[in-house]
């Protein structure tokens, strides 16, 4: 049986509208806020514990 493109769309439309309350709520926010905390802090802990075993390595 062959689905026509209207349905498609229209499928993928409507599963779109049903997501999108979901997608703008406060704990998609936060859960965004908080990988970007935690990418900033692995960057620095990873600079911190080169530059830690650089120090090492000339004593």
């Amino acid at each position: 049986m062959e689905t026509s493109v209207t349905t498609k769309t229209g499928t993928a439309s409507g599963t779109l509208l049903s997501i999108a309350p979901n997608i703008f709520s406060d704990d998609i926010l936060k859960t965004i806020i908080l990988a970007v905390i935690g990418a900033i802090v692995s960057f620095v802990v990873s600079l911190f514990l080169k530059w830690l075993i650089r120090i090492k390595n000339k004593h």
